[in-house]
């Protein structure tokens, strides 16, 4: 099977050229005509947010649930409320998030609760903890590691899900994208401990013994986003799109993450999650690195951490593409 990496160099390479330029005309570039779609804009505003998602085609009906992260902290590269809110008005949806497996801000409601409150969150749309209530099993359709997936149990309240990203590094995964967001982002406290430990435990307690398979941990979390994407009608119900700014080597999850060292690049959106991460990697692999842009810790993170296993899995176990036609909308 041809793959994306020689064949979209040009066209991710004149991408990367055109700084904060923009467009006169939609540019597309096809490495395979069933190869799925991912839109880019190099306009990081409100209005492009909606604007990517309309081209997706996909409507959100139903009760939609917009998953993204809350962050750490103020100091972390989350996306901000009056970023998301057009896109949360448009569809009328519903800001979800789940509690974190590691003790911080987030690892109890009650103290995640505040911080969602303290960052503005609940100033613009209703949001709901999903794991508040506890956890649901879920069916895996790969089974290498998990037995199962563990989501909260208010994910049965939604019909539609937009996977909202913030496209950044990761101390674990290499790199955090749309993929990460429906795994260990969309899990509950203890389907986090599931994911990190490759299915050893759910106890979010004593899953940081366990964490040396860092393979098992990577396929693990494409298979955890497979049975997420599964979830809402065979990935009918659901869209990813990622926002690649604030681009630092460290996770929002960090809550003193290094400075970014990567211009702000734009907005990425498709109907597949792995193209999507893939299309993500590429466009970073292929920034000029000079005064505005150092792409080595980013990339060398991502290599010592297997980061791309991600996709590899998730196509092998068939999520999605790595193959794409890359389609600007500027």
């Amino acid at each position: 099977m041809k793959k994306t990496f020689l064949l979209m160099a040009a066209a991710l390479m004149t991408l990367a050229a055109c700084g904060n330029k923009q467009q006169n005309a939609t540019t597309e570039v096809s490495i395979d005509e069933n190869a799925p779609v991912v839109y880019v804009t190099r306009d990081i505003t409100p209005e492009s947010l909606v604007k990517i998602y309309q081209a997706l085609g996909r409507k959100a009906e139903g009760r939609v649930a917009v998953k993204i992260s809350t962050g750490e902290s103020e100091k972390t590269g989350y996306l901000r409320p009056d970023f998301i809110k057009p896109l949360v008005d448009e569809v009328q949806g519903t800001i979800v998030e789940c509690n974190t497996a590691y003790h911080g801000s987030r690892f109890y409601s009650e103290d995640h609760w505040k911080a969602i409150k303290e960052r503005g969150f609940m100033d613009i749309a209703k949001v709901d903890i999903m794991d508040e209530e506890g956890d649901m099993q879920i069916p895996v359709q790969d089974t290498t590691h998990l037995k199962y997936n563990l989501v909260g149990t208010h994910m049965a309240n939604y019909d539609f899900m937009i996977n909202l990203a913030h496209y950044k590094g990761h101390q674990m995964g290499g790199f955090g994208g749309v993929l990460k967001n429906a795994s260990i982002g969309v899990a509950s406290r203890n389907g986090k401990a599931y994911i990190h430990s490759a299915g050893y435990t759910s106890d979010p307690e004593e899953c940081w013994n366990h964490v040396d398979d860092q393979d098992g941990f990577v396929e693990s979390m494409a298979a955890a986003a497979q049975a997420v994407h599964n979830y809402f009608d065979n990935g009918n119900k659901i869209i990813y799109i990622a926002v690649m700014n604030k681009m630092s080597i460290d996770c929002d999850c960090n809550a003193n993450p290094q400075e970014p060292l990567i211009a702000d690049y734009g907005i990425i959106a498709s109907l597949d999650p792995v193209a999507l991460d893939q299309a993500a990697y590429d466009i970073v692999s292929q920034i000029h690195n000079d005064e505005h842009n150092n792409t080595k810790p980013l990339l060398d993170r991502i290599e010592k951490q297997h980061g791309t296993h991600i996709m590899e899995w998730g196509e092998h176990i068939g999520l999605g593409s790595r193959n794409y036609k890359l389609v600007n909308i500027d």
